[in-house]
């Protein structure tokens, strides 16, 4: 027997068609929802209706979900594929696959010796440690949060479940249904472009 309360108690509850356990899986997983729609589509109020979409998908298969994975999983992945296929109708954004083999440098290469030189690869300076007030700031947050709205899609997404949300490589990777290189690749770019925004406003230059 389920826990009472626990994700799938609530599914068991969803299917006798308890509303109550409705509303409270639309508490925990709305929020993350929107932001993983925000990863394909370019406005609110698009990811608004893709999250709809889904709950009434939801709400029309449950009977379908097997629990091969959590709900939380499969709840991502139908998200997930309705808003892909939303961007791509928009012109909006394109399938992970697609970035694969993006050849933009994560760092610039002047931040490192080049080729021929002792220590070639290596930093030319190591990054200098912030101050850890300036990170805490409200101002910082909002830096951070506007440097992940204005990756790319598939980077956005990415780094949204994994660093903001706190999900495993794993857990995305079945999510979003894209392999576990493509996962560290998307990954490390995105982390990669939100540092460098950090640099910027953190510069002791400024």
């Amino acid at each position: 027997m389920a826990t009472p309360g626990s994700e799938q108690d609530l599914v068991d509850r969803l299917r006798a068609g308890d509303e109550n356990a409705f509303a409270e899986l639309v508490r925990r997983y709305h929020r993350l929802m929107l932001r993983v729609a925000r990863g394909y589509v370019r406005t609110d109020a698009v990811a608004e209706e893709v999250v709809q979409e889904a709950w009434l998908a939801v709400l029309r298969g449950i009977e379908r979900f097997e629990g091969r994975s959590s709900f939380k999983t499969w709840l991502l992945r139908i998200v997930a594929n309705r808003a892909m296929t939303q961007g791509v109708r928009e012109a909006r954004s394109v399938p992970f696959a697609s970035l694969e083999d993006e050849d933009e440098p994560s760092v610039s290469p002047e931040h490192f010796h080049p080729e021929g030189e002792a220590g070639a690869g290596a930093w030319t300076a190591p990054p200098e440690p912030w101050p850890e007030d300036r990170l805490l700031a409200q101002e910082t947050r909002d830096v951070i949060e506007r440097a992940i709205e204005e990756l790319p899609p598939a980077q956005r997404a990415v780094v949204s479940m994994r660093d903001v949300d706190g999900w495993s490589s794993e857990e995305v990777q079945e999510a979003l249904e894209i392999t576990a290189a493509n996962q560290r690749v998307l990954l490390h770019r995105g982390r990669q472009k939100v540092r460098a925004a950090l640099e910027a406003y953190l510069s002791p230059s400024q």
